[in-house]
C-alpha cells in the first residue's frame, strides 16, 4: 500500500483525490495539509507541511503557490517524492523545483489528465507527418468564464509538443485582428473561448488541401485531473531523484 500525504486536502481537488483513494486498494492518504480545518477527514490534517510527522511514500500537491516553497524543502529533507499539481509558480519557484528534482523525485505537468498527455504523444507523431505535407496547425481551447489566463497552459503544452517535434521552428499566433495578412506557414494559431461552466475542451486542427484532421479532448469534470494525479503518485513512489512528467506515466502504463 502506497502512503500519500495530500497537500491542499480540503480544497476541491484535494477532496476529489481523497474520495478516489478511499476506493483504491493500492494507495491511501495518511495525512493532509491545509490551513482550512472545516472538513472532517479520515486522516490527520496539519496546517503546514513542516509540522507533519506522519511517514509517507509520496506527496500529492494541489494547494497554492505560497505553500510550494515549504513543500519542496520538506520533500527533499524527508526524501519523499512529490507530485506537484499546483499552478501559477514564479520563475524563482520553478528554479527551486528544478533544484529539488536533483535531490528527490519530482513530477510536474501542465495538465494531469492521462487523456491530454496521451494526446500530446499522438500530436508529436501527427505533426511530423502532416506539417511537412503542408497542413496548417490550429488549437481552439474552451474553459469556464471564471478562468483568468488565456490561452490555457494545456493549450500551450499541446502547441509545444508539436513544435518540439518540428525542431521548434514554429511561432504562436494568438490574435489575427491586429494585422491584415495571410497566415504564415510556420505558425500555430491558438484561440481561447471563455463561457459558462466548461471544465476544459481542447481541439487541435490539422488543415490541409481538401482535407482536415481533428484531435479533441473534453474534460467533463475535474475528476479526470484527480485520477491522473493519483496515477502519477503510484508511478512516482520509490522513483530515484529526477524530474518527471505525465509523459513518463503514460510510457510506464503502455510499457
Amino acid at each position: 500500500m502506497i502512503r500519500a500525504i495530500m497537500s491542499g486536502c480540503n480544497g476541491k481537488m484535494g477532496q476529489v483525490i481523497t474520495g478516489i483513494c478511499k476506493e483504491d486498494a493500492e494507495i491511501e492518504i495518511v495525512a493532509g495539509i491545509d490551513l482550512y480545518d472545516g472538513i472532517k477527514n479520515d486522516y490527520p490534517v496539519f496546517p503546514n507541511i513542516s509540522v507533519c510527522d506522519v511517514a509517507a511514500d509520496v506527496i500529492i500537491d494541489f494547494s497554492n503557490a505560497k505553500a510550494v516553497d515549504d513543500l519542496l524543502v520538506y520533500s527533499v529533507d524527508k526524501q519523499i517524492p512529490v507530485v506537484l499539481c499546483t499552478t501559477g509558480l514564479s520563475e524563482e519557484q520553478l528554479k527551486k523545483v528544478d533544484g529539488a528534482s536533483k535531490k528527490v523525485a519530482v513530477l510536474k505537468s501542465a495538465n494531469m489528465s492521462l487523456g491530454i498527455n496521451m494526446l500530446m504523444e499522438l500530436l508529436k507523431q501527427a505533426a511530423t507527418i502532416l506539417a511537412p505535407a503542408g497542413f496548417d496547425m490550429e488549437i481552439v481551447e474552451k474553459h469556464h468564464n471564471q478562468k483568468l489566463d488565456a490561452p490555457s497552459g494545456t493549450a500551450l503544452a499541446l502547441a509545444d509538443s508539436m513544435n518540439e517535434a518540428l525542431g521548434n521552428a514554429y511561432t504562436y499566433t494568438y490574435d489575427r485582428s491586429k494585422e491584415r495578412k495571410k497566415r504564415e506557414k510556420t505558425e500555430i494559431g491558438i484561440s481561447a473561448v471563455r463561457g459558462g461552466s466548461i471544465v476544459g475542451e481542447h481541439e487541435v486542427i490539422f488543415a490541409g488541401l481538401d482535407e482536415v484532421i481533428e484531435f479533441k479532448h473534453t474534460a467533463y469534470s475535474r475528476s479526470v485531473f484527480a485520477k491522473g494525479a493519483v496515477q502519477a503518485a503510484k508511478f512516482l513512489s520509490g522513483k530515484p531523484a529526477g524530474f518527471y512528467d505525465m509523459g513518463d506515466v503514460i510510457k510506464a502504463t503502455i510499457a
